[in-house]
């Protein structure tokens, strides 16, 4: 059986840099993974980012672009399409090949109980620069519905768990800026949600303190000590004892790097670095059944120091790697997006009730054609 080629892209709310991901898929099964790229952000473009992001907080009208927010979207657009050319031509893609882009966009603000979610990315301009079909705009539709618009991946987690062998329940984690995670306990649909800070506050607090992007393998932290005080005061927010579906905007918990000013750079990461474990860990009691196995994606799988309290709070479930299982640890995003967009061109579900809390399963995202400088069609 042939499947749709897609390309899908993500730029996280880490600010780290641009991933695209090739694979072959009818939108059920995935045939084949292609190849990967990699296009990091440079500093003076994560820079305007940052401002957006700031500015994004005043915005009532989720389609408003005022000052840096407008400057924003042209440049997330340009370099998308740069790194969908880059991937092109580093592995001799004939772009007549490529049935759809799938692009996410940036996120700048994620509010779902305002029913306001704003990711800037201009589908169109995509859509004319690749001269390939754009489904874009993922979010929106599941939150006009009354769902939580996030997350969006576990359609294709459910796919990637179905193909791999071990033990069930299996729960995929993927730590972004944002930590979420998704249960796959059977046949039925995914149990997914955001589970608290991914690697938004350490990189924050690294940036303010170090100038670094990021604790790179979790070194500072190896080195640190955790303060189980503040840990206890921050888990204390109800976010952390609500049960799935929930999601969380990157700055929920901007707060807590206010709290760090006194504290050396190891016991600041240490510090943040448990508090993603161990939010994570605050969601299996809600889970139908304890997971036997975890698949750790994204960058937070990199955080060696992570890695390990996340063995240590999940015991005696074992704790993986996505690239240890086979998967790509850094791509999984970009492939999801992928495979999203193949399913909102058959018009399947992106969303249930079970991972986003909408009444009902929802397909989403805004289709557009290079041949219209225009959304051409909204998926119902």
């Amino acid at each position: 059986m042939e499947g749709l080629r897609a390309v899908g892209l993500m730029s996280g709310t880490s600010l780290d840099g641009i991933d695209a991901a090739l694979i072959e898929t009818d939108g059920h099964q995935i045939f084949r993974f292609g190849p990967t790229f990699y296009r990091p952000y440079g500093e003076a473009e994560r820079a305007p980012l940052r401002r957006a992001l700031a500015e994004a907080v005043r915005l009532r009208d989720r389609a408003a672009r005022p000052g840096v927010l407008g400057e924003a979207e042209e440049l997330v657009t340009r370099l998308h399409g740069e790194a969908v050319d880059a991937l092109i031509a580093a592995h001799g893609i004939e772009r007549s090949t490529l049935d759809v882009i799938g692009f996410h966009g940036q996120t700048l603000l994620h509010r779902p109980k305002q029913g306001l979610t704003i990711q800037i990315g201009d589908g169109a301009a995509l859509a004319a620069h690749l001269g390939v079909p754009v489904v874009f705009d993922f979010r929106a539709a599941d939150v006009a519905a009354g769902g939580q618009g996030a997350p969006l991946v576990p359609a294709f987690h459910r796919a990637l768990v179905a193909r791999l062998d071990r033990p069930r329940p299996v729960a995929v984690l993927n730590i972004g800026g944002v930590a979420n995670v998704t249960y796959c306990g059977g046949d039925g649909d995914p149990i997914a949600c955001d589970t608290g800070p991914g690697n938004a506050l350490i990189d924050d607090f690294m940036r303010a303190r170090t100038g670094a992007a990021l604790d790179h393998d979790g070194e500072q932290a190896a080195g640190g000590k955790v303060d189980r005080a503040l840990l206890a005061r921050v888990l204390g927010d109800p976010f952390f004892s609500a049960p799935p579906p929930k999601s969380l905007d990157r700055d929920a918990f901007a707060f807590v790097n206010m709290e760090l000013p006194d504290f050396s750079v190891p016991d600041g990461a240490a510090t943040l670095a448990a508090l993603t474990a161990q939010a994570v860990a605050r969601v299996v009691p809600h889970l139908p059944h304890p997971p036997r196995s975890w698949v750790v994606a994204g960058g937070g799988a990199r955080n060696r120091t992570l890695m390990r309290m996340l063995a240590h709070d999940l015991s005696p479930a074992s704790v993986e790697t996505a690239d240890a299982v086979g998967w790509s640890t850094d791509a999984l995003e970009a492939q999801a997006f992928a495979y999203l967009a193949v399913r909102t061109l058959k018009g399947l579900p992106l969303t249930f009730p079970t991972t986003t809390g909408v009444a009902r399963p929802l397909t989403g995202g805004v289709l557009v054609r290079p041949d219209v400088p225009r959304v051409s069609s909204r998926v119902p």
